[in-house]
């Protein structure tokens, strides 16, 4: 079906879930897209402008040339620099676009951004509820603040997304994600502790059938690998958000003694998962996973 008013779409950051969702939406026919991201101009960032050229995106040369007539720009950077993306491209931003905000990130963070980006840009608090493959662009996202209405349409008539909204106040979608992220991450974090002593004391089985006792829906021999298997691959990543969990938990008033412990055990899963020994055992899961991870545990202290 022919798009008529399609908008031209910007990303800003350009690491797994900008490029998942802009391929995404360079095969449902959006034509115009550009893609900045901080790692361009580094050797590391190389594989990052190669997505984008396979999938067609214009690869900017900077955060300025990026935006230039975006109608919508999508910032999905590192949790630590969502604020600094958003002021890179606050002089350069022209005809008042809707800026995204898909950054894991405290509502106070999303605050802090809208009232950077002012009248320049349309904020709209954005927060990806689930893991952005296999869906990509159509992976459900939940939309806050005052613009997440009028963007709607947008979104779902031209771009094919799956959106609902959480409320008219920035900061609303992330309060959902990062809360929902103390129990999220934080049984990850407890599935890895809670297996590993029980591989190194022989009683995996044992214990996972004793916790169907209590859960008596859940399956945890296949919970855990699932668990310690995202950790090992995203635990760097996660452990940024948890940061950003446990500054929404003060924001509320709340001691965030669980989330800053989650964080530590996320972050230290995530540099075990890249132990080479580790990853290959990871697809499979099951005990040569936890040994893997034992082995490389015990050389990390």
């Amino acid at each position: 079906m022919p798009h008529h008013n399609t908008p031209r779409l910007c990303f800003i950051g350009f690491g797994e879930a900008g490029q998942a969702i802009a391929s995404g939406l360079r095969e449902t026919g959006i034509e115009t897209i550009a893609a900045w991201d901080i790692l361009f101009p580094n050797a590391e960032g190389a594989n990052l402008k190669q997505a984008g050229e396979k999938m067609g995106a214009r690869v900017a040369t900077s955060a300025a040339d990026a935006v230039r007539g975006s109608d919508i720009v999508i910032s999905a950077v590192t949790a630590a620099s969502s604020l600094e993306a958003a002021r890179s491209v606050e002089p350069h931003l022209t005809g008042n676009p809707y800026f995204l905000d898909l950054n894991s990130v405290s509502p106070g963070r999303k605050k802090d951004t809208e009232k950077l980006l002012g009248s320049k840009a349309r904020y709209v608090d954005v927060a990806i509820l689930a893991p952005i493959h296999p869906k990509r662009h159509q992976t459900p996202v939940l939309l806050a603040g005052p613009h997440a209405e009028s963007v709607m349409p947008l979104l779902i008539d031209e771009l094919e997304m799956r959106g609902a909204i959480a409320g008219s106040e920035v900061g609303q979608a992330a309060g959902l994600k990062m809360i929902r992220s103390v129990m999220i991450k934080g049984i990850e974090a407890l599935s890895l502790e809670c297996f590993l002593a029980a591989r190194r004391a022989g009683i995996v089985e044992e214990v996972a059938a004793s916790l169907k006792n209590n859960y008596p829906t859940l399956d945890w021999s296949k919970i855990k690998d699932y668990n310690i298997e995202r950790m090992a691959s995203h635990g760097v990543r996660r452990a940024d958000e948890m940061d950003q969990v446990a500054e929404t938990l003060r924001e509320l008033g709340i001691e965030p003694l669980m989330a800053t412990a989650t964080s530590t055990r996320q972050r230290e899963m995530g540099l075990i998962g890249k132990d080479p020994a580790v990853r290959a055992t990871l697809a499979d899961g099951g005990e040569p996973m936890l040994d893997a991870i034992s082995t490389a545990a015990k050389n990390r202290h």
